[in-house]
């Protein structure tokens, strides 16, 4: 907030506007972005200059997360909140960004419903949908409404955060492990379909993150969770964030129809290595 109570995000993206700047500045909308991966991802986009549209079940905390970044990073950002499979208020929300002067350039699909805990034998089958509502149906019905716009801008980027999960599965996660694997078809398919409109469309797969567990090492994560790569160590939220901006950006014009993983090598390394040092400890500290 500035002095006189105005909103900072109010006084910038006035600012950009009277010099301006928002034909010439490029737009992400990004789902689940209030805090974790997704507002790592928005945080990193805004150093980069872009304009942030924060999507988020909570629409408090998506607003007080554009404000963080509209004060920190000086540039325009907006929070709205997304209703699970509401088509009417997907079109509502690139309307209203149409009406602040952008066409989302890059579109970062990035919340899901995790699926923790779905026992096969046992899960009801409306709760198994629901997961593949949220993932396949939802994502998809953000994603045509954001190419929309790319369309008439003629180009534009799709980041899907998927899973290694895809790949390798987690017990008692099936609906979470396949349709995080549907995601690799689904965003091949956008990068067939779309492309002829200049639209690209590419897969992250994170593995382990460091998520509040790992950092304060409860129950010796941090030992545990680096067994599992062959270089000691898992990513971080920043690091899913700057594999997002690459896809999104020039950098990655020519890829399409990809996937990047993103998880210290966990996908190559078959079988946990218990004799494996964290990266972050000193091999001589522990002879």
């Amino acid at each position: 907030m500035t002095e006189n109570g105005r909103p900072l995000a109010s006084i910038t993206w006035m600012a950009a506007m009277q010099n301006g700047k928002l034909e010439q500045m490029k737009s992400v909308f990004i789902t689940g972005a209030a805090s974790g991966t997704g507002f790592a991802i928005a945080e990193r986009f805004a150093r980069d200059g872009w304009a942030v549209f924060i999507g988020s079940r909570d629409l408090a905390k998506a607003r007080e997360a554009a404000e963080v970044l509209s004060d920190s990073c000086q540039i325009p950002s907006h929070g709205f909140e997304t209703r699970i499979f509401d088509e009417e208020n997907t079109r509502q929300i690139f309307s209203e960004i149409r009406t602040m002067g952008f066409d989302p350039d890059a579109l970062v699909l990035n919340a899901a419903n995790l699926g923790i805990g779905q026992v096969s034998l046992d899960v009801g089958i409306p709760d198994f949908m629901q997961v593949f509502q949220t993932n396949i149906g939802w994502n998809f019905m953000i994603a045509r409404e954001a190419a929309r716009g790319m369309i008439r801008k003629g180009k534009g980027s799709i980041v899907i955060i998927s899973s290694n999960s895809a790949v390798r599965v987690t017990r008692d996660r099936c609906a979470y492990c396949s349709s995080k694997a549907a995601l690799l078809a689904m965003s091949k398919s956008f990068a067939v379909d779309w492309g002829r409109y200049g639209i690209r469309s590419n897969v992250i797969l994170p593995g382990m993150i460091k998520t509040e567990r790992w950092e304060n090492n409860l129950n010796g994560a941090r030992e545990s969770l680096a067994n599992y790569t062959p270089i000691g160590d898992i990513a971080s939220f920043e690091d899913i964030a700057e594999a997002a901006l690459f896809l999104a950006g020039d950098h990655a014009s020519r890829i399409t129809g990809a996937e990047l993983v993103v998880d210290g090598g966990m996908l190559a390394q078959l079988t946990p290595d218990p004799g494996m040092k964290p990266f972050f400890i000193n091999p001589q500290d522990t002879e």
